[in-house]
């Protein structure tokens, strides 16, 4: 298969750089000094899993033929969906597939809006990795790994196929034959570490320390399973407490990327994070008291400052 890759953040730097590492084709989509670094020095990547030195980087802008991609991975900041929809769109081949790496649960259906409900899959990223220099991504931690699989339940031949090529790099991969579940687990997780380490400025590992964090992070969760199970998602009654569990297990020095966003004064994804439990909850008459006062909190800031990268 012939990848794009939009979005060379970390996310997309990371997983596109150990698809090229394996040998496939991959283009990168990248802006500013990160694209100007990779493009003259290189990609690297630090990782507890093996550093990585890509050399040469193929840019998307820089091809004078770009042709046809039959799998595009999107990997940009939610608020810049429709836009990176749109450049994949004349890009992909007939039969293409497009699949979100993104947060949150509603880029699935912003991508099928433009793309066509059949060319997309879902999938999520589970990793913490961030540019750390134009043209560095750090990988924190040791988990990388791909979920994916069809919007509708069950499991389809080409899906197996994209998974075929995800097995042949150095990360962990996973065919789902019930994404809409799994959107939603990693989403009530998500939404309560970037809300709640935002909220508080602080790393995951001095949050739950502290007793009154621990349970701004229980709240937060708590108020998603409610909006997910209004909308008809099968949450089971040990979900916050398993994820409770999970947050134990996380390097102390983790943040999410919307934290490293905020110190960085870059935009923030709180509209489809936080605010999304409150958006949704309120469209089913589910009250999200403790998300919204993160969203209160946040939302002076959600915008970012003027100029960031």
């Amino acid at each position: 298969m012939r990848v794009l890759v939009v979005g060379a953040g970390g996310v997309g730097g990371y997983f596109g750089g150990r698809l090229a590492e394996a040998g496939h084709s991959v283009v990168f989509v990248a802006r500013g000094r990160h694209a100007d670094a990779m493009a003259t020095a290189g990609l690297k990547i630090r990782s507890n899993a093996g550093d990585l030195h890509l050399k040469p980087v193929v840019l998307l802008d820089r091809l004078d033929e770009p042709g046809r991609f039959d799998l595009a991975l999107i990997c940009v900041k939610l608020k810049d969906t429709t836009e990176a929809a749109a450049l994949v769109k004349p890009l992909l081949a007939p039969e293409g597939l497009c699949i979100s790496l993104q947060n949150g649960v509603e880029a699935e259906m912003m991508l099928a809006d433009v793309l066509g409900r059949d060319a997309v899959l879902a999938g999520i990223a589970y990793i913490s990795a961030h540019i750390v220099a134009p043209g560095v991504i750090e990988h924190v931690g040791q988990r990388a790994k791909l979920t994916f699989g069809e919007l509708e339940e069950g499991v389809s031949d080409r899906a197996r196929a994209v998974l075929s090529l995800f097995q042949t790099a150095k990360f962990d991969s996973e065919l789902s034959g019930e994404m809409e579940l799994q959107l939603w687990l990693k989403f009530i997780m998500l939404t309560a570490f970037s809300g709640a380490c935002c909220y508080r400025r602080e790393a995951i590992g001095v949050l739950r320390g502290d007793p009154e964090g621990k349970a701004l992070f229980q709240a937060l969760m708590e108020e998603a399973v409610a909006v997910g199970r209004a909308r008809g998602v099968k949450l089971t009654e040990e979900v916050v407490a398993r994820r409770l569990d999970n947050v134990e297990q996380l390097p102390p020095e983790m943040k999410p990327s919307m934290l490293v966003d905020l110190e960085r004064g870059n935009a923030l994804e709180l509209p489809w994070l936080s605010g999304a439990v409150v958006r949704l909850g309120q469209q089913a008459g589910v009250p999200t008291p403790v998300s919204s006062k993160v969203v209160d909190a946040l939302e002076p800031l959600a915008g970012g400052r003027l100029g960031a990268a």
